[in-house]
């Protein structure tokens, strides 16, 4: 069985593949501007192989497109972008999900729900570890440790260095989940209260169980990344225990950014779910 291509070139071949229809160009136009035959573009824009920066800028030059678009399409384009911080955690990160977080690096929005854990870029160490020795992917408490770890790294990259726009929607039963001991959950929820009332680049919206029926009831995870100034690009990851899957598609950016409205609107506001967690840490 052939692997999927990479999700980043997946995405990159795509909106690709999309500027040269919009234009009207054929492959063989493609191809005539990179000097090329038209199958190689052809693989480019289905991501079964990368490509390189000066064809990239090549192709992005005559299709018009410059700027932030530019900047964004070169960063994933890139085969180095794939030696972040997730390079030295690459035996404890699997799938679909160490592909999000490559792009996550680069990502100016970060949209996640969580039905029944505490979202990973806000998680303390001992829950980050308490989480991972339940995990059956990890063999022993080596790789249990490094899973936390790698939680910590994540953190200390996007909330540390990279500061993106963060919007975490939390489901109540989550705050309920005991997860390790009393002391590890009330850490945690003092954390998170912490952060809500911050009002930094962080938003926490609480979807209390009083909500009902809600646009994401069938889906324990889900979070969406945006690029900034590239409307239309983006990735969505919905979790599972292999390492869940991305969808790259623009009707399911769209479709899961409307369900993701939807859940805000459905949550307590961010005020409320500050007060919330306030008083379940017992400040």
């Amino acid at each position: 069985m052939v692997p999927a291509p990479p999700v980043r070139r997946r995405l990159v071949g795509r909106t690709l593949r999309r500027y040269r229809e919009n234009l009207g160009y054929s492959l063989g136009d493609a191809a005539r501007i990179l000097e090329c035959d038209a199958s190689k573009i052809s693989r480019i824009e289905t991501g079964q192989r990368g490509i390189r920066g000066k064809e990239l800028r090549e192709l992005l030059g005559e299709y018009g497109i410059e700027g932030e678009q530019l900047a964004i399409l070169t960063v994933l384009a890139d085969p180095r972008g794939a030696f972040g911080w997730h390079r030295d955690y690459g035996d404890v990160l699997h799938g679909a999900w160490e592909d999000y977080l490559i792009l996550e690096t680069a990502a100016s929005r970060i949209w996640a729900y969580e039905a029944q854990r505490i979202p990973g870029l806000l998680q303390t160490p001992a829950y980050a570890r308490a989480l991972a020795e339940a995990d059956p992917a990890l063999d022993d408490d080596a790789a249990r440790d490094r899973a936390a770890e790698a939680v910590m790294a994540r953190q200390k990259s996007i909330l540390g260095e990279q500061r993106p726009d963060i919007h975490l929607v939390i489901g109540q039963a989550a705050l309920h989940q005991q997860v390790g001991s009393a002391e590890v959950m009330n850490d945690q929820l003092r954390r998170l209260a912490e952060v809500a009332a911050d009002g930094g680049n962080v938003t926490v919206q609480v979807l209390a169980f009083e909500s009902g029926a809600h646009a994401a009831a069938g889906d324990g995870a889900l979070a969406i990344l945006q690029f900034a100034g590239t409307a239309g690009l983006g990735i969505v990851h919905l979790g599972g225990i292999a390492g869940g899957v991305c969808l790259e598609s623009r009707s399911d950016l769209a479709a899961y950014s409307e369900a993701f409205d939807q859940l805000r609107a459905s949550a307590d506001t961010p005020a409320q779910s500050a007060l919330l967690l306030r008083d379940l840490a017992g400040f």
